[in-house]
């Protein structure tokens, strides 16, 4: 891939939003068969861990982009999902639940790559957990964990891999994103009851399944 063009705002530091977009660039190009599933997990994974402009437009290079900005370079021509939009059945008819971008988020991040990724048990879960299944499994289970905030962002990516959410029943959760050649899907009966902690799943999906489901059941 051709180095970048250089642009006087490379050093900035760039935001999660920004690192978003470029992901989703990137599925797009995947699934229109501009990268391989190799060169999409390769940068999507340098996208996550990149720290400054220059790193990301690195990774785009050599994509199509539109929509120039104001500093000179361009945006790539997919917007990121929202994290809040409740797509889901579920979620229909509620209203959003905002977000606080004055305040760092705290992050827990899993990754499992031709592997299996569990966390489980007694666990103070952060703002935002970030699982990344690439031909690997990670599961999330909050039966026994404590959420510390109203909304929990889970994003989830899966390539050509799953990754599996326990929640209990009553939980509002929301699930947003994309899934391409795969499947996200909430297998949660109940309603979520009055006032329930919220559990956003922000879905990237390709050749693989996001999944939210009620905790396993217990035979003795």
């Amino acid at each position: 891939m051709d180095p970048a063009p250089h642009r006087d705002d490379d050093h900035l530091r760039v935001s999660d939003a920004e690192r978003e977009q470029v992901v989703e660039l990137l599925g797009q190009a995947t699934t229109e068969g501009r990268l391989t599933l190799d060169e999409y997990a390769d940068r999507a994974t340098e996208a996550h861990q990149a720290k400054t402009r220059g790193e990301l437009a690195r990774l785009t290079a050599d994509l199509p982009l539109t929509h120039p900005d104001p500093a000179g370079g361009a945006l790539p021509a997919v917007s990121p999902a929202p994290l809040l939009s409740p797509l889901s059945t579920r979620g229909a008819g509620r209203t959003p639940v905002p977000s606080s971008a004055s305040e760092p988020a705290s992050t827990e991040r899993m990754v499992a790559i031709f592997g299996d990724e569990i966390r489980k048990g007694h666990w103070l879960v952060p703002e935002r957990v970030e699982a990344r299944a690439i031909f690997g499994d990670c599961k999330i289970e909050l039966q026994d964990a404590q959420l510390q905030h109203q909304v929990t962002t889970i994003e989830a990516t899966a390539i050509f891999g799953a990754v599996t959410v326990y929640v209990p029943e009553g939980v509002d959760v929301r699930m947003s994103g994309t899934a391409a050649f795969g499947e996200k899907k909430i297998k949660l009966k109940t309603p979520p009851r009055p006032g329930a902690p919220v559990v956003q799943v922000v879905c990237n999906v390709i050749f693989g399944t996001v999944t939210v489901r009620p905790p396993k059941r217990k035979w003795w």
